[in-house]
């Protein structure tokens, strides 16, 4: 049990790595990088901030995220984004909320693409 939470938590690390090294290099103007490095200790930090302060957000917005039919969790993971460029520091930097928000929008449908094309038919064989 723990070493599938492990896979799946690695995976996910791995997975946003490549997203938001991928996205560093089409958006230069909104997300800058300064290396693999950085790269992976912001996906680290990224999926830690996901796994245990999203929820309680999640929790405490409950209204606006019903009001806005969903749409108020881009806003949340916009907030983790910009969270863990605050804690990364100058090696990871997001250029604004706005930057912030269309980089966790993108975030979310590669995510899904990837999850949903990727890993999912991967892992029935």
């Amino acid at each position: 049990m723990l070493n599938k939470w492990f896979a799946n938590t690695l995976l996910n690390i791995i997975i946003n790595m490549i997203i938001l090294m991928t996205l560093a290099g089409y958006l230069h103007t909104m997300v800058h990088i300064s290396g693999i490095g950085t790269a992976f200790a912001a996906s680290v930090i990224l999926s830690f901030l996901n796994a245990f302060v999203r929820p309680v957000l999640i929790l405490f917005s409950l209204p606006a995220t019903v009001l806005t039919l969903g749409f108020f969790i881009f806003i949340i993971n916009a907030l983790m984004l910009y969270l863990t460029s605050a804690i990364i520091g100058p090696g990871f930097q997001i250029d604004g909320f706005g930057s912030a928000l269309i980089v966790a929008i993108i975030m979310a449908v590669c995510q899904l693409i990837i999850q949903t094309f990727i890993i999912k038919p991967l892992r029935r064989k």
